[in-house]
């Protein structure tokens, strides 16, 4: 074998033992959004299970900001050890078109892992409006256009995203109001400060059953399996609309293929373990297990997708 093939084998071999032993010390798993959201509940249920399975500990460090920036940045220019990784969201594949000028570019400087899962939103409404339905919802707010408005979690999450989405559908004028996590907007949407918001099935829907606020419906293709009496949008008003929210991982862009592979492997076989999915099921979230290889291919499919509606609607960032 010349000489150059052996050293290549030789290093290769190397990388995949080192994989093997990985980890050998504490996993930082950053959340670039606020703690009591949808990434941050799920990315520690994932990290305790990762801990148990890896016989490393799996840490959550919440580093909200900046539509997601911060955090994100500051995983793409750490080690690419296997040692930091993201948990992220459609908020990334939004962020490659509505905010241009990044300190980073998502599929160059970041390398995918698996996705997580996915869930359906809910647009919930304070109970004290007078609207019974998304018909009458919708032709209040074009009785007066600009009047109304919906809470987000900020610019490009996935709250946002399926406002938007459903002003363009709609055919509606109503502002948007965002704020620095979900937890805040859910807050004022209790507080009936706001007049709607999209929320995740799981972190909303309790106070929909104690009456605090009002479903006006789900954003799946089909009802809930959790909510099975609230109708989707898409019957209840707004044909063809459909929106969801979806967590997945990603590692920074020159970490080694078999340490990426391992962590995939272990994702999947965690989210896909019997009692994770029947938990997850209740509050319904689908898990998400993809290849590093699938992800991607998921991940430039969203990003397209998105850049469609950003252009369509003229969207900025203010």
């Amino acid at each position: 074998m010349p000489r150059a093939a052996a050293a290549l084998a030789l290093a290769f071999g190397a990388v995949c033992a080192w994989a093997q032993n990985y980890p050998t010390h504490p996993v930082k798993l950053l959340v670039p959004y606020a703690v009591g959201g949808s990434a941050d509940i799920y990315g520690r249920v994932l990290a305790a299970k990762l801990s148990e399975t890896m016989g490393e500990p799996f840490v959550i460090e919440n580093r909200p900001g900046g539509g997601a920036l911060i955090g994100t940045d500051a995983v793409a220019k750490s080690a690419p050890d296997g040692y930091t990784i993201l948990v992220m969201s459609n908020t990334h594949t939004v962020n490659e078109t509505l905010i241009p000028k990044k300190p980073y570019d998502l599929m160059r400087d970041l390398a995918p892992i698996s996705g997580i899962n996915s869930q359906d939103l809910m647009l919930v409404a304070p109970a004290s409006i007078k609207a019974n339905n998304l018909r009458e919802f919708i032709a209040a707010a074009k009785s007066q256009p600009g009047k109304l408005n919906y809470a987000s979690s900020g610019p490009g999450t996935p709250y946002h995203m399926a406002g938007e989405l459903f002003k363009h559908m709609a055919g509606v004028d109503v502002v948007h109001v965002p704020h620095k996590g979900s937890d805040q907007a859910r807050t004022a949407v209790l507080a009936g400060q706001v007049d709607m918001m999209f929320d995740a099935i799981s972190t909303i829907v309790s106070h929909v059953r104690a009456g605090k606020l009002k479903a006006l419906g789900t954003t799946g293709k089909t009802r809930s399996s959790v909510t099975p009496d609230i109708p989707t949008i898409a019957e209840a008003g707004v044909p063809g609309y459909e929106a969801t929210i979806w967590l997945g991982l990603m590692a920074p862009a020159a970490t080694p293929k078999p340490t990426l592979e391992r962590l995939s492997a272990e994702v999947r076989k965690v989210i896909n373990a019997p009692d994770v999915k029947e938990n997850w099921s209740k509050q319904g979230a689908v898990p998400m297990g993809m290849t590093p290889e699938e992800f991607g291919k998921f991940l430039r499919e969203d990003i397209a997708k998105w850049a469609k509606l950003v252009k369509d609607t003229g969207m900025k960032v203010d």
